[in-house]
């Protein structure tokens, strides 16, 4: 994986996976893969809600190993099966659950694929801490871990 640092408060991670792209996009927006790997390393998916149209609202919950429960929710921006899905991202539990108050960031995901090997390029902006990126992007690189072993086993 690379991992490169476009600006203080924003993150760009690439990542290939061994599945086609149009799994990987599936994977990415319908709610029976998100429930096996929306989360960090040791955290459960809890529920996945996806209204999957531009304007869409889409919910996901996650328990932490301690049994504390997260849930965040964004809309759908842009939708181009299966090469980019732009969407907003914030917490519904804010500072309670250790995130910044208010927050929504943009996350942009475009997909391409050779050989059956699917390139994704995850970018995320409008971070307004080293905090919260750092914090955001080690959980999606343990979420992207989830999700290359759940396309696996897909295969």
């Amino acid at each position: 994986m690379c991992v490169a640092s476009i600006a203080d408060r924003e993150i760009a991670l690439t990542r290939t996976f061994n599945a086609p792209r149009e799994l990987v996009f599936r994977a990415w927006t319908e709610p029976q893969h998100l429930m096996k790997w929306l989360c960090p390393k040791d955290f459960v998916v809890t529920f996945v809600d996806v209204d999957l149209r531009v304007g869409g609202v889409w919910r996901s919950g996650m328990r932490s190993p301690e049994g504390i429960d997260y849930v965040m929710r964004g809309t759908y921006r842009e939708l181009v099966p299966p090469d980019r899905l732009v969407f907003t991202h914030s917490w519904e539990d804010d500072k309670e659950a250790g995130h910044e108050p208010g927050l929504e960031t943009l996350i942009s995901i475009t997909l391409s694929e050779f050989d059956g090997i699917t390139t994704m390029t995850f970018h995320v902006d409008g971070l307004t801490s080293d905090e919260s990126r750092d914090g955001q992007k080690q959980g999606w690189s343990e979420a992207f871990d989830n999700l290359n072993r759940s396309l696996q086993d897909l295969q």
